[in-house]
């Protein structure tokens, strides 16, 4: 082969690097846009459940997730630049940013999964405490209305049955007023209605609030898993990429040297 149908090939075929890497860079932001969207997504819609938690990973997941998908948006414009300018520092720098980037995601990744696997385990173990010992108890708002928010979106009545209520704080207190399960319970809430847990009155679901919540944060961290681990590996084969990029910038140079 000649030098000169080498240099050819070698034209080529960076050319063609440099356009997978700019077809990269679109798929980059797209998916820096979901991972943002989802770490969003995961803190906004019904966030008042957060506080029934007993461990922060889930909303750790959530925030690294948007710290990433800001990064992304930052990085993919770096990446174009440094495509369309062809220069090998700023190619490294993207190089670099690419696996920062993946390993957070990845983290991210990991959490949510090492999460869902005891996710049921946790609730089992808190969510009844939380609810019995924090229920309209003075500077526990936030728990209150989670709790009432809880068993209202999700038609249940107490973490296991409705019965749980009557070990609570909350019904031994005055303030029940001869409540046995709180308003919120109710199918349709009245002043009062919670003095009567008849099943026509309250809501009874087999496996009562722990199966709900749990069900419901489990979609989302199966959402934050698979995002978070599929765009890690979406980064990992841009950054080969890219790698090749500057070998081929880097031969390219030598080659020009060489022949000074």
């Amino acid at each position: 082969m000649t030098a000169a149908r080498k240099d050819d090939r070698e034209d080529r075929l960076t050319v063609c690097l440099k356009y997978l890497l700019f077809v990269f860079n679109f798929l980059f932001w797209v998916g820096g846009a979901a991972v943002l969207g989802v770490g969003i997504w995961t803190l906004v819609e019904k966030s008042d459940y957060l506080s029934l938690l007993a461990s922060s990973t889930f909303v750790v997941s959530a925030y690294i997730l948007i710290l990433a998908g800001g990064l992304v948006v930052v990085t993919g414009f770096l990446g174009c630049c440094a495509v369309i300018r062809e220069q090998r520092s700023c190619l490294s720098t993207y190089f670099f940013c690419l696996l920062l980037i993946f390993l957070i995601e990845l983290v991210a990744g990991v959490l949510a999964y090492v999460y869902y696997q005891r996710l049921s385990e946790e609730l089992k173990q808190n969510l009844n405490q939380t609810m019995a010992d924090n229920y309209a108890q003075p500077g526990r708002e936030a728990i209150t209305l989670a709790v009432d928010r809880l068993q209202q979106d999700f038609k249940c009545c107490g973490s296991n049955h409705s019965h749980d209520w009557m070990a609570s704080a909350y019904v031994s207190s005055k303030q029940a007023e001869d409540r046995v399960v709180p308003d919120s319970c109710c199918k349709t809430i009245t002043p009062r209605c919670g003095r009567r847990d008849h099943p026509s009155n309250i809501y009874k679901v087999e496996g009562g609030c722990i199966t709900k919540l749990e069900q419901f944060l489990a979609d989302h961290l199966l959402v934050i898993g698979s995002v978070g681990i599929g765009v890690a590996c979406l980064q990992l084969a841009g950054a080969v990429l890219t790698a090749c990029f500057i070998y081929l910038l880097y031969k390219e140079e030598e080659d020009d040297f060489g022949t000074l």
